[in-house]
C-alpha cells in the first residue's frame, strides 16, 4: 500500500494510472514485454531523482531505473513500483580542446552523436540511436566506433549518481578516478541499475574528420560460408581504424564498416579480404560522423513490435559446422525480421583498458554475436500474446542459440540471456565477487533489484 501522505513529495513530471500519457509513459520499446507501474516519475533535474529514490524507500516501493526503455527484457518497468526515469535529462557540455563531455543521461545515442559531431568530436556508441546513451554506457557499449576507441565504457571518466543512503533516504556522488573509484570501475560495464541511478557521465571524447562509410550486399546465402570465415579471420585483427559488422537475415547478408581515418581507397583495399567473395554490391561514402550515423537509422515505427535476443561472445574462429548452423537457421526463419549480427572486436578494446579498469569482461573476444527474433507491426494486428508468430519465433530462436553453444563463452548484459545458468559470471566473468563487495558498499539494502541483478555481498546469488 503506497502511503498517500507522502504521494506529493514526488516532483518531476510525474505519470500515474489514469493518466492520458500513462499508456505512452509505461510502454517500453520491446512490446513483447508490458508492465503497470504505480508511478513513472519523468526526472527533469538531479533533484527529482533524489525525490522520488527518498518516496520509493520510505513507501517501500520496488524501484526500477529507465533510460532509453530498450532493456530487452523489459526488466526497466516493474508493476506496482515506481519507474525513475532520466530519459528527459538532456544536456550536452563539450571542451573539444580538453577531450571531454559532460551529457545529461537523458541523452539517446542519436543525440549524443549529433551532439559532439557539432564540436567536431565523436565517442563510440552502439548503432540504435533510439538507445538511450547511459543504458548503453553502463552496459559496456559498443559499435562501429569501437576498434578504434574502445568501448563506450572506456570512455567514461566520471559519473554523477543517485545513490541510497544508509539513513533510508538518498544521496548524489561523483564516481570518478579520484573519488569512489571502485564505484566507477563497477559503472564501466556493470552499472545498470545495480548501485544508483546515474544522473550524468563525463566522458573522454575524440577529433575525427570525416571517416569512411561502407556498406556491402550479397543476395542470398550461397557466399555464407567462405563470407563468414573470411570475415572472422580478417575482422578481428584488421587496422585498428577499421570496426566492422556482419549482418545475416533470410535472404542476404550485410557487411557495415566504418574506418575512421584514411580514404575510400584504403577502405577498399582494407576490406578486400572479405568484399573480394562473390559479387556484393559496394557502397562507399565520406562524410561526418553525425550525418552517417543518422544516415542510417530506422524510425521505431518501421520496427518490428516485439523483439528476442540471445548475447554470445566468440573467442575461437567458428568451424565449418558452426557457419554451417548459422546458414541452416537463418534458411528457416519464421520471419523476415529475424537475423544473426556479428561485431568485430580486437584493436582498442583489448590494447586500451581504461586507467582504473573496468568491470567489462570480453575484452580478448574475437567478435560479439546475437542471433535475433523481430515479429509483430507496431499499432497493427494482435498483441504478442495473441500474435501466432510469438511461439514460432521464441522457440526457433531458443533451439538456434542452443545449437551455437558449443562455440560461444559468455553473454552482454545489455542483451540479458534470461533463464541462463550462472548469467552473472557469463556477463562479468571473475569481475563478480568483486562487484557484489561493491554492491554491499553503495546498496547494502539491495534497493536497486531486478531478475538479474548483482546481489550484495553476504547474500544468496540465484
Amino acid at each position: 500500500m503506497i502511503d498517500a501522505a507522502v504521494s506529493d513529495t514526488l516532483t518531476g513530471r510525474v505519470v500515474r494510472p489514469g493518466d492520458d500519457d500513462y499508456p505512452a509513459a509505461s510502454a517500453g520499446w520491446n512490446l513483447l514485454y508490458t508492465h503497470e507501474p504505480a508511478v513513472v516519475v519523468f526526472a527533469q533535474s538531479t533533484a527529482d531523482v533524489v525525490n522520488a529514490l527518498c518516496w520509493a524507500r520510505r513507501n517501500e516501493v520496488a524501484v526500477r531505473v529507465r533510460s532509453g526503455r530498450h532493456n530487452l527484457e523489459g526488466w526497466s518497468c516493474v508493476d506496482g513500483g515506481i519507474v525513475i526515469d532520466v530519459s528527459e535529462l538532456k544536456s550536452a557540455a563539450i571542451d573539444a580542446a580538453a577531450g571531454t563531455a559532460t551529457v545529461g543521461a537523458g541523452l539517446n545515442q542519436l543525440e549524443a552523436v549529433t551532439a559532439l559531431g557539432k564540436a567536431g568530436v565523436a565517442a563510440p556508441t552502439g548503432t540504435e540511436g533510439s538507445v538511450g546513451l547511459v543504458g548503453a554506457t553502463l552496459g559496456g557499449g559498443f559499435g562501429l566506433l569501437t576498434r578504434s576507441f574502445g568501448m563506450a565504457s572506456d570512455n567514461l571518466l566520471a559519473a554523477e549518481v543517485v545513490v541510497a543512503s544508509r539513513d533510508g533516504g538518498a544521496r548524489v556522488i561523483t564516481a570518478s578516478e579520484d573519488d569512489d573509484a571502485d564505484l566507477l570501475w563497477a559503472l564501466r560495464g556493470a552499472g545498470n541499475g545495480n548501485f544508483g541511478i546515474v544522473t550524468s557521465l563525463t566522458y573522454r571524447v575524440h577529433p575525427m574528420t570525416d571517416p569512411v562509410y561502407v556498406t556491402a550486399k550479397w543476395a542470398g546465402l550461397d557466399d555464407l560460408v567462405a563470407l563468414f570465415d573470411a570475415w572472422q579471420r580478417f575482422a578481428p585483427f584488421a587496422d585498428d581504424r577499421l570496426t566492422s559488422q556482419l549482418e545475416i537475415g533470410r535472404d542476404d547478408i550485410s557487411l557495415i564498416g566504418v574506418l575512421t581515418s584514411g580514404s575510400e581507397i584504403e577502405a577498399e583495399q582494407l576490406l578486400a579480404p572479405v568484399l573480394s567473395i562473390g559479387a556484393p554490391a559496394v557502397s562507399m561514402t565520406t562524410a561526418p560522423w553525425a550525418d552517417v550515423y543518422a544516415g542510417f537509422q530506422i524510425p521505431i515505427s518501421d520496427e518490428a513490435a516485439n523483439w528476442k535476443f540471445t548475447s554470445q561472445f566468440v573467442y575461437e574462429p567458428f568451424p565449418r559446422e558452426a557457419i554451417d548452423v548459422i546458414g541452416s537457421f537463418m534458411a528457416k526463419t519464421p520471419g523476415p525480421q529475424c537475423n544473426y549480427f556479428a561485431n568485430a572486436f580486437g584493436g582498442a578494446v583489448r590494447r586500451a583498458e581504461p586507467a582504473g579498469g573496468s568491470a567489462f569482461a570480453h575484452r580478448d573476444a574475437l567478435f560479439y554475436a546475437e542471433p535475433g527474433a523481430g515479429w509483430g507491426v507496431r499499432g497493427e494486428g494482435p498483441g504478442a500474446e495473441e500474435d501466432p508468430l510469438t511461439t514460432a519465433s521464441l522457440a526457433w530462436l531458443d533451439e538456434f542459440s542452443r545449437a551455437l553453444e558449443p562455440y560461444v563463452a559468455g553473454a552482454y548484459a545489455n542483451v540479458p540471456n534470461a533463464g541462463q545458468a550462472d548469467w552473472a559470471t557469463q556477463y562479468w566473468g571473475a569481475n563478480v565477487e568483486r562487484l557484489r563487495a561493491i554492491k554491499a558498499h553503495y546498496d547494502p539494502e539491495n534497493v536497486f533489484r531486478y531478475e538479474q541483478s548483482i546481489q550484495p555481498e553476504g547474500e544468496q546469488t540465484s
